[in-house]
């Protein structure tokens, strides 16, 4: 409304000029011209305040629009299958989050409303043209398709070409977030001379295609001013003929040639901005991308279950076969089978990429198996909602993630309505609570990237602590103890008995110290189960098992 009220009066212009030259300045009379002054600054007056309103709602628009659209590809993105950030650069994706939304803020916010406004004016101005002379208005619309053809050719390559920018813009930025992350790596390998060389190649290749789009966009804004004006130029001298012969008057023509200009100057800045237009269309088809990845482990589709409460932890794993799509003829796991009772605690043991995290992945649904089921609690997981499924595990990773803020809001990253109490009570049990409290400020010391500050050890043990809060009936610890020291690990075996109470444990694990306390231990090798049985069984029966224990008992004694 503010868009149309200030337009309107802007048109209306034209017509105050033409009564000032008509009954104010050709009648010689000082009371017409105050007349025809005071209703010029009526106009201008409401202008001023409809331009203020149409600027605040617009600006107010755009930034509504982005915050929606930044929400709703966060929210999406969140709940992606991790093999679409293996696909996808983090970073890349971060880019477009930030730098293509942050274009369509300003696209929305400003560009759209300038756009609008002078789409208003041009086709106001063109009807005001008719109005007032048809004859010389036919003469300007001749020349409109001249201006048309060129906007709708550059437009679409500077579309193209702002498209491959963004792409260009977004591979800086995760260059730069990839060096920096990993700053010491750099460092320690004198890599910094090839980082430069690189980052140089990158931002040079996105200067270029920013300098094509520049190009195309100036060529675009020479074209359609030049026809335009030019129009408007051959309108003034015709126009003039017929004042001198008298077949008009002097107001109409000046009226007549404010409107020509009005329409010049739209048509001038409508093709100036369909170059940000054609910019933003590039961002947004960027984000919308993102928003179109649909969710290869989506909500069950039909004979969605329920698990028995209470969930005691009795997990039936049957044939199971998975591979991962860059990899699908070498299986990550084949026809594995495996039951584990509830409170029960099974060991994973076997060689690198026997598959023993890969499992992991399958109870937690972050992968969907090409053959075979997990059951738990007797019900098909992939019959469960995600969120329902994941509940009912535990998982201490074996790098540890930690968030940017304080240790108790890691601690209770999975129960934010845990008290203080209980978060010192787990911290405790995960022998976390020492090592906290001699920190600046404890539990609330704010802790950066990922832990930064922190050694590995107390990463772990946070991140068991963090297990514990959560009551699941399922403990996957991957790797748990392999950062600590030997004081630690020992604090660690120490309190395993408390991690495990009540819990069905499943412990991926090289050091015996760990596996010889499992209740069962199941030995994998290239995705196959070998053996089943306790330290002592499979020591007799399993030759891989026996060479693993037979090289760590001598690196024991080393």
């Amino acid at each position: 409304m503010a868009l149309v009220f200030t337009a309107g009066i802007t048109l209306s212009l034209g017509q105050g000029l033409r009564v000032l030259v008509d009954q104010g300045l050709a009648t010689e009379s000082p009371a017409n011209l105050a007349r025809a002054i005071g209703l010029f600054f009526i106009l201008v007056l409401g202008l001023a305040f409809g331009s203020f309103a149409r600027f605040y709602l617009v600006s107010w628009i755009g930034e509504r629009v982005v915050a929606d659209i930044r929400k709703r590809v966060f929210n999406h993105l969140i709940d992606l299958h991790p093999g679409f950030f293996e696909q996808n650069r983090a970073l890349e994706i971060q880019s477009r989050f930030t730098a293509d939304t942050t274009v369509l803020q300003s696209v929305i916010g400003s560009t759209v409303s300038i756009a609008l406004r002078n789409a208003l004016m041009l086709v106001g101005g063109l009807i005001l043209l008719f109005v007032t002379n048809p004859k010389l208005a036919s003469i300007i619309l001749l020349g409109f398709p001249l201006v048309i053809a060129p906007i709708l050719f550059f437009g679409r390559r500077v579309r193209q070409l702002s498209r491959l920018s963004q792409d260009r813009v977004a591979d800086v930025g995760s260059y730069v977030g990839e060096s920096l992350t990993q700053i010491k790596t750099v460092q320690a390998f004198n890599h910094q001379s090839e980082d430069r060389r690189f980052f140089a190649g990158v931002s040079e290749r996105a200067f270029e295609i920013a300098r094509d789009r520049i190009r195309q966009r100036a060529w675009l804004t020479t074209l359609a001013i030049s026809l335009v004006m030019g129009a408007v130029g051959i309108v003034i001298w015709i126009g003039g003929l017929d004042v001198i012969e008298g077949r008009i008057s002097p107001g109409e023509l000046a009226a007549f040639v404010f409107y020509s200009l009005l329409v010049g100057v739209a048509a001038g800045a409508i093709s100036e901005v369909i170059g940000e237009l054609q910019r933003a269309a590039g961002s947004a088809a960027r984000l919308f991308e993102l928003l179109e990845t649909r969710p290869e482990i989506g909500p069950p589709m039909a004979g969605k279950n329920q698990l028995p409460e209470p969930v005691t932890g009795r997990l039936e794993i049957d044939h199971l076969r998975f591979g991962y799509p860059s990899r699908t003829e070498s299986p990550a796991l084949d026809d594995l089978s495996l039951t584990i009772e509830p409170g029960e605690t099974v060991a994973l043991v076997g060689p690198s990429g026997a598959g023993k995290s890969t499992l992991f992945d399958l109870l937690l649904r972050f992968y969907v198996p090409q053959a075979g089921t997990i059951r738990i609690e007797g019900v098909d997981i992939s019959t469960l909602e995600l969120a329902d499924l994941r509940r009912c595990f535990a998982l201490v990773p074996q790098n540890p993630a930690l968030f940017n803020g304080s240790v108790a809001d890691n601690i209770r990253y999975a129960r934010p309505d845990a008290s203080q109490a209980e978060v010192e009570q787990v911290a405790r049990v995960a022998h976390a609570h020492e090592f906290i409290h001699r920190l600046p400020q404890g539990y609330d010391t704010r802790l950066g990237d990922n832990g930064l500050g922190l050694s590995g050890g107390q990463k772990q043990r946070l991140a068991l602590a963090r297990a514990l809060l959560t009551k699941a009936p399922v403990l996957l610890l991957d790797e748990a103890t392999s950062a600590l020291d030997a004081e630690s690990e020992h604090l660690i075996q120490q309190a395993m008995p408390a991690l495990t109470r009540g819990r069905t444990t499943l412990v991926i694990a090289h050091r015996l110290a760990t596996v010889r306390d499992a209740d069962r231990i199941a030995v994998l090798d290239e995705g196959r189960l070998l053996a089943v049985g306790n330290h002592e069984e499979l020591i007799d029966s399993n030759p891989l098992y026996r060479r693993l224990a037979r090289l760590q008992f001598r690196d024991q004694q080393t």
